[in-house]
């Protein structure tokens, strides 16, 4: 593997991360009552980590979902308490 691959793969998990922990702190909105909704708009890696933005939320008590968008601009991702 080449020095720039692995620099890639790095700057991805980094970015991975770094949207993680803005669905985190969306959950954390939520779940304390400060927003009734959050919505993180153009998400790049949102497919990836959705399993574990899901999991996140069902432990704080909310949801996410994925939001369809027309067009590929990357993943918008809703969190919304579990019952309104």
């Amino acid at each position: 593997m080449s020095q720039l691959s692995r620099a890639r793969q790095r700057g991805a998990a980094r970015a991975k991360e770094r949207e993680l922990r803005m669905v985190r702190e969306a959950i954390a909105m939520v779940a304390m009552g400060a927003s009734p909704r959050v919505v993180l708009a153009g998400i790049r890696h949102g497919d990836d980590i959705l399993v574990a933005a899901r999991r996140l939320a069902l432990e704080a008590g909310v949801r996410v979902n994925r939001l369809r968008q027309q067009e590929d601009k990357g993943t918008d991702l809703a969190v919304e308490p579990i019952y309104e």
